[in-house]
């Protein structure tokens, strides 16, 4: 019998430090973030004087404020934060950006006291691109800097919604209206946490973040301890995808659901919902059902009657696409950079202040309700023997009916495409077809007879992820789709390794150059593949590769 070698977690100093100076963790953050909005100083002007106020020495205060964009951006009295991902930049090639600054008076790029602008990946609204938030308002559509300018009154469609299974599993509150928190109660009342891992485990769930782990396994690999918390994951912002946002704006009851349901299954006492900052509404809606839970009794001490105590809280992101990385989430919860962590340890023995640490994706979360109430089995018979249940499916701006749809994993993704999405808008012909966000991958108009399933889209070098659809269509030229690409690695790397933070900031200066890229390109996606800390540096080279390959000699040489 082989034997399990426990890793004990590397020494950090300012971890050990915060410990001792009472955990402030996210509260050093808030205080961080509220400071950043009050001035158009860098960090280097007010994060010393927050940091001393914890305890902290000045680099405790410097590290996050100069790492996390929403801190690290100098902030105006009126901050506008302009998304600039793929759905944006395929809506118009990112042009609203300079006009939105010159609606701003602010054409020299410059923050000024009374108005600054900030660039984000990504705002949530792909479906209607181009989008940027006026403190708190979306402003969304072509119009996007007539609405900023006071020409036209701020505008934010819904999200178009619509079930393509019959019988919806994640979006079963919000298509047909059935109430959540039908399951908690009768589970705490007369289930016990082994019922309800078993039905996980018989449902084949996997996590739908992008990792795509099996969540039973994950769950099974957190030690009891009375110290153990599950982290609600809804700070993964594959650009391209707004499932999570759409969840936690509508269904926000059936997320917390599936927490408490995860939390009871491992034994957690307590629960965190960590919600993107660019999604400031889905904010206050986590926030306010919270509230309604408690007051509900679903949440509190001897929840519904029984011995179990369970208690939630929603904290908010500070701007970082690597931070939904679940080792770098938790550095951001203990108040330090979003930055990918070594494992072993992983998370699930020694994540948040070395606790067992489960951390789970929103999407994963608000299935687990249907899988417990109506079993495992039920669910494995969706989608595919490897792959089961369904996925949520969203559709950008470019598509004739964009929106979210939940399907059954296996779906062809050509009938996604045509059936669902109705085509490209104006009859438009396609470029590329991004699957899963910018580390996800490209696919041409003829590869789309490929079901929607991690197992196939690998085979094209691509990843499922959230499963985001971004259509390109044949209008930007593939050289500025691919430094795009690198201008999102480069940008949201979080630097904790070489080969991940050279790699990306040297790909976007050789994208960025006139000519071939040379022939130690080749070598350089090699490293970044095999040596980066986390998925992200590893994903870049795949996703740039699968660009090359579906552009075919329009972008030769730049497979590598």
């Amino acid at each position: 019998m082989g034997r399990t070698t426990l890793v004990d977690p590397p020494f950090d100093a300012f971890r050990a430090l915060a410990d001792r100076r009472g955990r402030p963790g996210i509260r050093l953050v808030e205080a961080l973030a509220q400071a950043a909005s009050e001035t158009v100083s860098g960090p280097e002007a007010w994060a010393p004087e927050i940091a001393h106020a914890f305890g902290l020495p000045a680099a405790a205060g410097l590290g996050p404020a100069s790492f996390y964009a929403d801190l690290a951006s100098r902030h105006g009295r009126r901050h506008v934060r302009v998304c600039t991902a793929t759905a944006c930049f395929a809506a118009r090639g990112n042009r609203h950006l300079a006009e939105i600054q010159h609606a701003l008076g602010l054409d020299g790029g410059d923050p000024q006291p009374e108005v600054s602008v900030q660039t984000v990946r990504c705002l949530g609204y792909c479906y209607a691109s181009p989008a940027c938030l006026d403190g708190e308002t979306p402003c969304v559509g072509p119009d996007v800097a007539d609405q900023v300018a006071g020409r036209v009154r701020p505008n934010a469609p819904p999200i178009p919604t619509a079930d393509a299974t019959g019988d919806p599993i994640v979006l079963s509150g919000i298509v047909t209206g059935e109430a959540a928190w039908q399951t908690w109660p009768e589970a705490v009342d007369r289930g016990t946490p082994e019922q309800v891992q078993a039905a996980v485990a018989a449902s084949g769930l996997r996590g739908r973040g992008g990792a795509g782990f099996p969540v039973a396994a994950k769950w099974a690999a957190a030690r009891p301890s009375p110290d153990t918390v599950v982290v609600a994951n809804g700070d993964e912002g594959d650009p391209g995808s707004y499932a999570d946002r759409l969840l936690m704006e509508e269904d926000p009851g059936r997320v917390l659901e599936g927490l408490a349901l995860a939390c009871f299954a491992c034994g957690a006492r307590r629960g965190v919902v960590l919600v993107r900052s660019e999604y400031p509404r889905a904010l206050a809606r986590m926030r306010a059902a919270v509230v309604r839970a408690y007051e509900e009794g679903h949440l509190g001490a001897r929840v519904h009657g029984s011995d179990v105590d369970l208690d939630v809280e929603v904290v908010a992101g500070a701007g970082s696409y690597v931070a939904g990385e679940e080792t770098a989430l938790i550095a951001g919860l203990e108040g330090g950079r979003g930055c990918a962590r070594a494992r072993p340890p992983y998370p699930t023995s020694s994540g948040l202040w070395d606790a067992p640490t489960v951390v789970n994706n929103v999407e994963t979360l608000a299935a687990i309700p249907w899988i417990v109430r109506h079993g495992g089995d039920a669910y494995a018979r969706r989608g595919t023997p490897g792959e089961t249940g369904t996925k949520l499916v969203c559709l950008s701006e470019r598509f004739a009916r964009s929106g979210c749809y939940e399907v059954e994993l296996g779906t062809p993704l050509r009938w996604i495409v045509a059936e669902l999405g109705g085509g490209l808008r104006d009859g438009a012909a396609l470029g590329v077809l991004q699957v899963g966000g910018p580390l996800g991958g490209f696919l041409a108009e003829q590869e789309l007879d490929v079901p929607l399933s991690e197992a196939a889209l690998s085979r094209y070098g691509a990843a499922l992820g959230h499963a985001g659809l971004v259509a390109i269509d044949d209008r930007p030229r593939p050289e500025d789709v691919l430094r795009h690409v690198w201008a999102f690695a480069a940008a949201e790397s979080c630097g904790a390794c070489s080969p991940c933070r050279v790699g990306s900031r040297r790909g976007l200066e050789l994208a960025t150059a006139s000519g071939p890229p040379g022939e130690a390109y080749a070598r350089m996606l090699e490293v970044m593949s095999q040596a980066s800390l986390c998925a992200f540096g590893r994903r870049v080279p795949a996703a740039v590769r699968s660009l090359a390959r579906a552009y075919g000699d329009r972008l030769r040489g730049w497979g590598g």
